[in-house]
Protein backbone atom coordinates (compact mmCIF):
# COMPACT_ATOMS: atom_id res chain seq x y z
CA UNK A 1 0.00 0.00 0.00
CA UNK A 2 1.35 3.48 -0.67
CA UNK A 3 0.14 6.65 1.03
CA UNK A 4 1.08 9.95 1.41
CA UNK A 5 0.84 11.37 4.59
CA UNK A 6 0.34 15.59 4.57
CA UNK A 7 -0.78 17.05 7.41
CA UNK A 8 -0.79 20.78 8.50
CA UNK A 9 1.58 21.51 11.93
CA UNK A 10 -0.51 21.45 15.22
CA UNK A 11 0.10 24.83 15.82
CA UNK A 12 2.07 25.55 19.48
CA UNK A 13 2.92 21.75 19.78
CA UNK A 14 4.01 19.94 16.14
CA UNK A 15 5.56 21.56 12.75
CA UNK A 16 4.47 19.59 10.17
CA UNK A 17 7.30 17.03 9.52
CA UNK A 18 6.95 15.73 13.12
CA UNK A 19 3.18 15.34 12.62
CA UNK A 20 3.38 13.72 9.60
CA UNK A 21 6.37 11.33 10.78
CA UNK A 22 4.30 10.63 14.08
CA UNK A 23 2.10 9.47 11.84
CA UNK A 24 4.07 7.81 9.62
CA UNK A 25 5.54 5.56 12.66
CA UNK A 26 2.06 4.43 13.10
CA UNK A 27 0.94 3.23 10.01
CA UNK A 28 4.18 1.03 9.94
CA UNK A 29 3.05 -0.14 13.01
CA UNK A 30 0.03 -1.69 11.29
CA UNK A 31 1.26 -2.33 7.90
CA UNK A 32 5.15 -2.71 8.14
CA UNK A 33 5.27 -3.26 4.31
CA UNK A 34 3.47 0.02 3.49
CA UNK A 35 5.44 2.60 1.48
CA UNK A 36 4.58 5.66 3.26
CA UNK A 37 5.81 9.23 1.78
CA UNK A 38 5.76 12.72 3.98
CA UNK A 39 5.11 15.85 2.48
CA UNK A 40 5.45 19.08 4.73
CA UNK A 41 2.10 20.82 4.44
CA UNK A 42 1.16 24.57 4.91
CA UNK A 43 -1.71 27.21 3.89
CA UNK A 44 0.31 30.31 3.33
CA UNK A 45 0.53 31.07 6.92
CA UNK A 46 2.77 29.51 10.05
CA UNK A 47 4.71 26.80 8.67
CA UNK A 48 4.95 28.14 5.19
CA UNK A 49 8.48 28.91 5.18
CA UNK A 50 9.32 25.60 6.67
CA UNK A 51 7.15 23.32 4.64
CA UNK A 52 8.48 25.04 0.97
CA UNK A 53 12.26 25.29 2.58
CA UNK A 54 12.02 21.56 3.54
CA UNK A 55 10.31 19.90 0.60
CA UNK A 56 12.91 21.51 -2.01
CA UNK A 57 15.90 21.45 -0.15
CA UNK A 58 16.48 25.20 0.41
CA UNK A 59 17.94 26.84 3.89
CA UNK A 60 16.66 28.98 6.30
CA UNK A 61 18.58 32.29 6.22
CA UNK A 62 18.74 34.54 9.39
CA UNK A 63 18.92 38.20 9.55
CA UNK A 64 18.05 41.03 11.60
CA UNK A 65 15.03 43.39 10.58
CA UNK A 66 12.99 46.00 12.49
CA UNK A 67 10.25 44.62 14.15
CA UNK A 68 6.65 45.79 14.34
CA UNK A 69 7.17 48.79 16.87
CA UNK A 70 10.38 49.46 15.54
CA UNK A 71 13.40 48.32 17.13
CA UNK A 72 15.76 45.45 16.08
CA UNK A 73 14.67 41.59 16.29
CA UNK A 74 15.88 38.21 14.73
CA UNK A 75 13.92 36.80 11.44
CA UNK A 76 14.39 34.82 9.22
CA UNK A 77 12.86 33.19 5.31
CA UNK A 78 13.74 30.59 3.24
CA UNK A 79 15.77 30.39 0.58
CA UNK A 80 15.90 27.80 -2.51
CA UNK A 81 19.37 28.74 -4.75
CA UNK A 82 18.63 26.46 -7.64
CA UNK A 83 15.54 28.26 -7.83
CA UNK A 84 16.78 31.87 -6.97
CA UNK A 85 13.50 31.62 -4.75
CA UNK A 86 12.47 32.96 -1.55
CA UNK A 87 10.01 32.08 0.61
CA UNK A 88 9.05 34.83 3.49
CA UNK A 89 6.48 34.73 6.28
CA UNK A 90 5.40 38.58 6.88
CA UNK A 91 4.34 37.45 10.06
CA UNK A 92 8.25 36.58 10.78
CA UNK A 93 9.39 40.06 10.68
CA UNK A 94 5.75 41.94 11.16
CA UNK A 95 3.21 39.97 13.36
CA UNK A 96 1.05 40.40 15.52
CA UNK A 97 2.73 37.83 17.76
CA UNK A 98 5.79 39.63 17.95
CA UNK A 99 5.05 42.12 20.21
CA UNK A 100 3.42 42.11 23.64
CA UNK A 101 -0.58 43.22 24.03
CA UNK A 102 -0.22 46.38 25.42
CA UNK A 103 2.39 47.61 22.63
CA UNK A 104 -0.64 46.18 19.96
CA UNK A 105 -1.68 49.69 18.08
CA UNK A 106 -1.90 49.51 13.79
CA UNK A 107 -1.41 53.38 14.12
CA UNK A 108 2.42 52.45 15.20
CA UNK A 109 3.42 49.21 13.56
CA UNK A 110 4.68 48.85 10.32
CA UNK A 111 5.62 46.33 7.60
CA UNK A 112 9.18 47.85 7.10
CA UNK A 113 11.22 44.53 8.43
CA UNK A 114 9.38 42.67 5.44
CA UNK A 115 10.53 44.98 2.62
CA UNK A 116 14.13 44.02 4.67
CA UNK A 117 13.63 40.45 4.28
CA UNK A 118 12.63 41.05 0.45
CA UNK A 119 16.08 43.22 0.29
CA UNK A 120 18.19 40.69 1.68
CA UNK A 121 16.57 38.10 -0.59
CA UNK A 122 17.15 39.99 -3.58
CA UNK A 123 20.82 40.57 -2.78
CA UNK A 124 21.30 37.13 -3.02
CA UNK A 125 20.25 36.60 -6.25
CA UNK A 126 16.68 35.78 -5.30
CA UNK A 127 14.01 36.81 -8.20
CA UNK A 128 11.28 34.51 -7.38
CA UNK A 129 9.21 35.18 -3.98
CA UNK A 130 6.53 33.39 -2.52
CA UNK A 131 5.37 35.23 -0.07
CA UNK A 132 2.95 34.30 3.32
CA UNK A 133 1.10 37.11 4.53
CA UNK A 134 -1.21 35.89 7.49
CA UNK A 135 -0.81 37.07 11.12
CA UNK A 136 -0.05 40.69 10.67
CA UNK A 137 -0.07 43.34 13.38
CA UNK A 138 0.27 46.15 10.85
CA UNK A 139 -2.41 48.32 8.99
CA UNK A 140 -0.29 50.83 7.15
CA UNK A 141 -1.61 50.04 3.87
CA UNK A 142 2.45 48.07 3.35
CA UNK A 143 4.14 51.43 3.12
CA UNK A 144 6.82 50.28 5.59
CA UNK A 145 7.78 47.53 3.21
CA UNK A 146 7.59 49.45 0.04
CA UNK A 147 9.91 52.24 2.16
CA UNK A 148 12.59 49.46 3.13
CA UNK A 149 12.45 49.11 -0.87
CA UNK A 150 13.47 52.29 -1.90
CA UNK A 151 10.04 53.65 -2.62
CA UNK A 152 9.79 57.48 -0.59
CA UNK A 153 6.33 58.55 0.78
CA UNK A 154 6.62 62.14 1.55
CA UNK A 155 4.71 64.98 3.40
CA UNK A 156 3.96 68.08 2.08
CA UNK A 157 7.50 69.47 2.89
CA UNK A 158 9.07 65.94 1.46
CA UNK A 159 10.09 64.57 4.52
CA UNK A 160 9.23 60.87 5.11
CA UNK A 161 6.05 60.38 6.73
CA UNK A 162 6.32 58.44 9.94
CA UNK A 163 6.26 54.36 10.10
CA UNK A 164 3.13 52.86 10.77
CA UNK A 165 -0.85 54.29 9.96
CA UNK A 166 -0.44 57.36 11.51
CA UNK A 167 1.67 58.24 8.76
CA UNK A 168 -0.41 57.78 5.93
CA UNK A 169 -2.49 60.79 7.45
CA UNK A 170 0.65 63.18 6.32
CA UNK A 171 0.74 61.96 2.58
CA UNK A 172 0.98 64.14 0.26
CA UNK A 173 3.22 62.42 -2.57
CA UNK A 174 5.05 58.97 -3.88
CA UNK A 175 8.08 59.04 -5.08
CA UNK A 176 10.03 55.38 -7.07
CA UNK A 177 13.62 57.43 -8.13
CA UNK A 178 15.44 55.75 -5.84
CA UNK A 179 13.50 52.15 -5.53
CA UNK A 180 16.11 48.78 -5.63
CA UNK A 181 16.98 48.21 -9.12
CA UNK A 182 16.80 44.45 -9.44
CA UNK A 183 12.74 44.49 -8.58
CA UNK A 184 11.85 44.66 -11.73
CA UNK A 185 13.07 41.19 -12.44
CA UNK A 186 11.28 40.15 -9.59
CA UNK A 187 8.08 37.93 -9.73
CA UNK A 188 5.86 37.81 -6.35
CA UNK A 189 2.96 35.16 -5.92
CA UNK A 190 1.34 36.03 -2.51
CA UNK A 191 -1.07 33.84 -0.40
CA UNK A 192 -3.95 35.58 0.24
CA UNK A 193 -7.06 33.85 1.30
CA UNK A 194 -9.09 36.72 2.75
CA UNK A 195 -10.64 38.61 -0.13
CA UNK A 196 -11.31 42.20 1.75
CA UNK A 197 -10.71 45.45 -0.19
CA UNK A 198 -8.52 47.89 0.84
CA UNK A 199 -10.95 50.82 1.91
CA UNK A 200 -14.14 51.02 3.32
CA UNK A 201 -16.58 48.85 5.80
CA UNK A 202 -15.22 45.85 4.38
CA UNK A 203 -11.53 46.94 4.66
CA UNK A 204 -8.56 46.37 6.16
CA UNK A 205 -9.38 49.02 9.05
CA UNK A 206 -12.66 48.55 9.75
CA UNK A 207 -12.59 44.42 9.67
CA UNK A 208 -8.88 43.75 10.83
CA UNK A 209 -7.36 47.29 13.03
CA UNK A 210 -9.57 46.09 16.01
CA UNK A 211 -8.37 42.81 16.64
CA UNK A 212 -4.70 44.32 15.57
CA UNK A 213 -5.68 46.71 19.09
CA UNK A 214 -6.95 49.60 16.97
CA UNK A 215 -9.32 52.54 18.62
CA UNK A 216 -12.57 52.13 17.96
CA UNK A 217 -13.12 55.53 17.71
CA UNK A 218 -10.40 56.40 15.08
CA UNK A 219 -11.35 53.51 12.29
CA UNK A 220 -13.29 56.18 10.63
CA UNK A 221 -9.97 58.35 10.48
CA UNK A 222 -7.79 55.57 9.93
CA UNK A 223 -9.78 54.65 6.84
CA UNK A 224 -9.74 57.80 5.21
CA UNK A 225 -6.13 58.54 5.30
CA UNK A 226 -6.12 54.59 3.53
CA UNK A 227 -8.17 56.39 0.88
CA UNK A 228 -6.10 58.61 0.27
CA UNK A 229 -2.92 56.61 0.12
CA UNK A 230 -5.00 54.28 -2.42
CA UNK A 231 -5.84 58.12 -4.46
CA UNK A 232 -2.55 58.59 -4.48
CA UNK A 233 -1.07 55.36 -5.52
CA UNK A 234 -3.39 55.13 -8.61
CA UNK A 235 -2.40 58.57 -9.67
CA UNK A 236 1.40 57.43 -9.91
CA UNK A 237 0.36 53.90 -11.36
CA UNK A 238 -2.97 53.74 -12.78
CA UNK A 239 -3.53 49.83 -12.84
CA UNK A 240 -3.70 49.87 -9.27
CA UNK A 241 -7.00 48.48 -7.92
CA UNK A 242 -7.48 49.12 -3.93
CA UNK A 243 -11.01 47.18 -4.45
CA UNK A 244 -9.40 43.81 -5.76
CA UNK A 245 -10.12 40.94 -3.69
CA UNK A 246 -7.23 40.82 -1.13
CA UNK A 247 -6.20 44.04 -0.69
CA UNK A 248 -7.23 44.81 2.71
CA UNK A 249 -4.79 41.44 4.17
CA UNK A 250 -2.77 42.21 5.87
CA UNK A 251 -3.53 45.57 6.63
CA UNK A 252 -3.41 46.39 3.26
CA UNK A 253 0.16 44.59 2.40
CA UNK A 254 -2.08 42.87 -0.62
CA UNK A 255 -2.54 46.17 -1.85
CA UNK A 256 0.93 47.23 -1.55
CA UNK A 257 2.16 43.54 -3.13
CA UNK A 258 -0.65 44.37 -6.18
CA UNK A 259 0.30 47.60 -7.21
CA UNK A 260 3.77 48.67 -6.76
CA UNK A 261 5.35 45.30 -7.43
CA UNK A 262 3.17 43.62 -9.62
CA UNK A 263 2.51 40.48 -7.85
CA UNK A 264 -0.48 37.79 -8.07
CA UNK A 265 -2.31 36.62 -4.98
CA UNK A 266 -3.51 33.23 -4.91
CA UNK A 267 -4.45 30.32 -2.87
CA UNK A 268 -1.98 29.71 0.31
CA UNK A 269 -2.74 26.04 -0.11
CA UNK A 270 -2.48 26.35 -3.72
CA UNK A 271 0.75 27.35 -3.96
CA UNK A 272 2.52 24.59 -1.44
CA UNK A 273 0.92 22.04 -3.70
CA UNK A 274 2.39 23.30 -6.29
CA UNK A 275 5.63 24.49 -5.22
CA UNK A 276 6.26 20.86 -2.96
CA UNK A 277 4.90 18.41 -5.81
CA UNK A 278 2.88 17.29 -3.43
CA UNK A 279 0.01 16.43 -6.29
CA UNK A 280 2.04 14.07 -7.89
CA UNK A 281 2.73 12.01 -4.71
CA UNK A 282 -1.07 12.05 -4.13
CA UNK A 283 -1.69 11.13 -7.69
CA UNK A 284 0.66 7.73 -7.02
CA UNK A 285 -0.65 6.92 -3.47
CA UNK A 286 -4.17 4.43 -2.89
CA UNK A 287 -4.54 6.12 0.30
CA UNK A 288 -3.99 9.79 1.68
CA UNK A 289 -3.92 10.85 5.03
CA UNK A 290 -4.23 14.95 6.16
CA UNK A 291 -5.07 16.93 9.34
CA UNK A 292 -4.36 19.84 11.36
CA UNK A 293 -4.71 21.20 15.04
CA UNK A 294 -8.12 21.56 15.29
CA UNK A 295 -10.40 20.93 12.56
CA UNK A 296 -13.73 22.57 12.32
CA UNK A 297 -16.33 24.59 10.02
CA UNK A 298 -13.48 26.78 8.86
CA UNK A 299 -11.63 24.19 7.87
CA UNK A 300 -14.18 23.58 4.89
CA UNK A 301 -13.59 27.09 3.69
CA UNK A 302 -9.91 26.39 1.64
CA UNK A 303 -7.43 25.17 4.87
CA UNK A 304 -4.65 22.77 3.93
CA UNK A 305 -6.41 20.07 4.73
CA UNK A 306 -9.14 20.18 2.56
CA UNK A 307 -7.03 21.54 -0.08
CA UNK A 308 -5.31 17.95 -0.01
CA UNK A 309 -8.58 15.89 0.32
CA UNK A 310 -10.09 17.92 -3.13
CA UNK A 311 -6.35 17.16 -4.94
CA UNK A 312 -6.95 13.54 -3.74
CA UNK A 313 -10.85 13.60 -4.50
CA UNK A 314 -9.29 14.43 -8.13
CA UNK A 315 -7.44 10.96 -8.16
CA UNK A 316 -10.28 8.94 -6.66
CA UNK A 317 -8.08 8.46 -3.24
CA UNK A 318 -9.25 7.59 -0.08
CA UNK A 319 -8.62 10.55 2.56
CA UNK A 320 -8.66 10.42 6.47
CA UNK A 321 -7.72 13.65 8.89
CA UNK A 322 -6.05 13.20 11.98
CA UNK A 323 -6.60 16.51 13.92
CA UNK A 324 -5.59 17.08 17.61
CA UNK A 325 -9.36 18.28 18.31
CA UNK A 326 -12.52 18.24 16.17
CA UNK A 327 -14.95 21.22 16.98
CA UNK A 328 -18.83 21.97 15.63
CA UNK A 329 -19.02 21.43 12.27
CA UNK A 330 -16.07 19.41 11.13
CA UNK A 331 -18.34 17.48 9.07
CA UNK A 332 -18.69 19.82 6.60
CA UNK A 333 -15.03 18.22 5.16
CA UNK A 334 -16.74 15.78 4.69
CA UNK A 335 -18.41 17.44 1.91
CA UNK A 336 -14.95 18.45 0.76
CA UNK A 337 -13.21 15.16 0.05
CA UNK A 338 -12.45 14.33 3.81
CA UNK A 339 -13.99 10.80 3.97
CA UNK A 340 -13.12 10.20 7.94
CA UNK A 341 -11.61 12.13 10.35
CA UNK A 342 -10.35 11.22 13.99
CA UNK A 343 -9.40 13.50 16.59
CA UNK A 344 -5.89 12.05 18.21
CA UNK A 345 -7.25 13.08 21.99
CA UNK A 346 -7.65 9.24 23.65
CA UNK A 347 -8.83 10.32 27.60
CA UNK A 348 -9.56 13.80 28.63
CA UNK A 349 -6.60 16.05 29.87
CA UNK A 350 -5.34 19.82 30.04
CA UNK A 351 -4.56 21.84 27.18
CA UNK A 352 -0.76 21.90 28.23
CA UNK A 353 -0.72 18.11 28.48
CA UNK A 354 -2.62 17.38 24.64
CA UNK A 355 -0.06 20.28 23.15
CA UNK A 356 2.92 18.69 24.89
CA UNK A 357 5.18 17.51 22.21
CA UNK A 358 5.97 13.96 23.29
CA UNK A 359 2.45 13.45 23.95
CA UNK A 360 0.88 14.64 21.06
CA UNK A 361 3.14 13.00 18.58
CA UNK A 362 2.41 9.56 20.86
CA UNK A 363 -1.19 10.29 20.67
CA UNK A 364 -1.28 11.15 16.72
CA UNK A 365 1.01 7.74 16.06
CA UNK A 366 -1.70 5.76 18.09
CA UNK A 367 -4.49 7.03 16.01
CA UNK A 368 -2.94 6.29 12.96
CA UNK A 369 -1.93 3.06 14.01
CA UNK A 370 -5.53 2.06 14.57
CA UNK A 371 -7.11 3.74 11.56
CA UNK A 372 -4.73 1.94 9.08
CA UNK A 373 -5.56 -1.43 11.20
CA UNK A 374 -8.65 -0.92 10.25
CA UNK A 375 -8.08 0.36 6.61
CA UNK A 376 -5.79 -3.26 6.26
CA UNK A 377 -8.38 -4.90 7.74
CA UNK A 378 -10.67 -3.77 5.11
CA UNK A 379 -8.35 -4.70 2.41
CA UNK A 380 -7.54 -8.40 2.42
CA UNK A 381 -11.20 -9.34 3.60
Amino acid sequence: MKITVAIDSFKGSLSTFEAGNAAMGGIRRAIPDAEVTVCPLADGGEGTVDAIAGALDGQIIYTDVMGPRGGIIKSSYGYIPSTDTAVIEMARASGLTLIDESERDPMYTTTYGVGQLIKDAVGRGCRNFLIGIGGSATNDGGVGMLTALGFEFLDKQGCQIEQGCIGLRELAEIRDGNVLPDLKDCRFSVACDVTNPLCGKNGCTYVFAPQKGADPTLLEAMDGWMKGYAELTKNKYPSADSSLPGCGAAGGLGFAFTAYLGAELRSGIDIVINETGIEEHIKNSDFVVTGEGRLDGQSAMGKAPVGIARIAKKYGKPVIALSGCVADGAEATNKEGIDAFFPILGAPCSLDEAMDKENAIKNLSRTAEQAFRLADCIRNR
